[in-house]
């Protein structure tokens, strides 16, 4: 479990000091205030390694770097290892362009899955990439870890390890496709999978495998597909790219915990027994139905798949539907809500990252007009500028008949004609003063 980050002189803000909560936590913030950053740094914490260190094949994840190259810049964390809370600091070498620290493997923080926004995956297994030591000596006798390009969670993933290439996944289409053929627990996992991450337990919303297919009498790959209200067989390669979000994130999460499991039974140890899971967008491409429930279906799907083990979730989020999901079962002893924030002041302005107390709001338009997302009004840009027009009219002494015509016109074109506004606004005309000018 990743237990605080502290950051300084790298990513948006002079210093960052984030104090996670041990289940759920939430990121929200306007884009490029460093959302994913977080989660770059807190899978660096807790893997020793940078994604696209291990994958160059990737369009994120990269090595973070100081803002001020000649300031110090260090990144502090602390986590709880399998066996104790470990605290620590790494300084960035300019010269080397590199965070130094204590060489060797990382602390065993437990099963470490981060999905990144693009659709890109990175995983850390301590049964296949916690290297041995003997006495003082580490035996680098396992890849570092897996970080998988979109295409590469489709097709499989190889890497060179040693001087040769290995094949560690087969990757979503054969794996698939076989635990289809196979019709064993594979299968059947894939499936309460998939109907756990649907948006709702209707016939319609749920996820359903079909049978396997072809694209072409040129391509002679066994495609799976997926069951819909129109057609009992869509290639899953010709869904949409919320439900191959959906699949591939699903794919991944069993494949994860399915070879976590061989290789601990393989060393005779036992499953991770703890597991962290990082989630960049977690709305990317989806529905609003989806975008409600995809968070309560992570946690129960989480919690059900590693059953004896301790889940920790940070998610950064821009959807208020997800902020807004989470209020039936947020936890403040063990949930955490971050905010980060855009102050504008002088020439260039600051960012600050704060932990804000979640309280239920009980409506989404509500949470667009929160901190999380800093709206003036839940409408149109043009909704809020008409209205806000309008109460700088009402505040003044005396108005002219063209200034309140053309608010009105502006109100006209831009709210809905149920819209509660209008009762405030024929109030705030029955109250003004028209002056005699034109």
């Amino acid at each position: 479990m990743l237990k605080h980050l502290q950051l300084k002189n790298v990513g948006p803000a002079p210093e960052m000091a984030i104090e996670f909560g041990s289940r759920l936590n939430l990121i929200t913030g306007d884009n490029g205030l460093g959302k994913s950053f977080l989660l770059d740094v807190a899978w660096w914490a807790l893997t020793r390694k940078w994604p696209r260190d291990l994958n160059h094949n990737l369009t994120s994840g990269y090595a973070a770097k100081p803002t001020n190259p000649k300031k110090p810049s260090t990144i502090g964390f602390s986590l709880t290892s399998k066996t104790k809370v470990v605290s620590y600091t790494s300084d960035y070498s300019v010269r080397d362009e590199s965070w130094l620290g204590k060489s060797g493997r990382p602390w065993n923080a437990g099963l470490i899955i981060y999905a990144h926004a693009e659709g890109s995956f990175s995983v850390w297994d301590p049964a296949r990439n916690y290297w041995q030591q003997r006495g003082k000596i580490d035996v680098q006798d396992r890849v570092p870890g897996y970080a998988f390009s979109p295409q590469e969670v489709w097709d499989g993933l190889q890497v060179e390890f040693e001087g040769s290439e290995l094949t560690v996944c087969n990757g979503l289409l054969r794996d698939w496709a076989s635990w289809i053929k196979e019709a064993g627990a594979d299968a059947s996992n894939m499936e309460i999978v998939l109907r756990m991450l649907s948006p709702s337990d209707l016939d319609s919303d749920l996820l359903k495998p079909g049978p396997l297919t072809r694209l072409g009498i040129n391509d002679v790959r066994d495609i799976p597909s997926i069951k819909t209200g129109y057609s009992d067989c869509v290639p899953i390669l010709h869904a949409s790219s919320g439900v191959r979000r959906i699949v591939a994130l699903a794919y991944m999460l069993l494949w994860t915990w399915r070879e976590h499991n061989l290789a601990a039974h393989q060393l005779g140890e036992k499953p991770a027994g703890q597991v962290v899971l990082l989630i960049d967008e977690l709305e990317s491409h989806l529905h609003p139905k989806w975008q409600r429930a995809i968070l309560r279906s992570l946690l129960k799907l989480a919690s059900v798949m590693h059953n004896a083990a301790t889940i920790q979730l940070i998610a950064a989020t821009h959807s208020p539907l997800v902020m807004a999901s989470a209020e039936p079962n947020f936890d403040p002893d063990k949930d955490a809500w971050f905010d980060i924030d855009y102050h504008p002041h002088g020439k260039t302005g600051s960012v600050e990252i704060v932990k804000r107390d979640y309280t239920r709001l009980g409506d989404v338009s509500a949470w667009l007009t929160s901190g999380a997302f800093d709206l003036g009004e839940a409408r149109s840009l043009e909704a809020e500028q008409a209205m806000r027009a309008a109460i700088d009219l009402a505040k003044r002494k005396t108005h002219l008949k063209s200034e309140i015509a053309k608010v009105d016109t502006l109100l006209r074109n831009s709210l809905g004609e149920t819209d509660r506004f209008w009762a405030r606004w024929e109030s705030f005309k029955d109250q003004m003063k028209v002056s005699s000018k034109k």
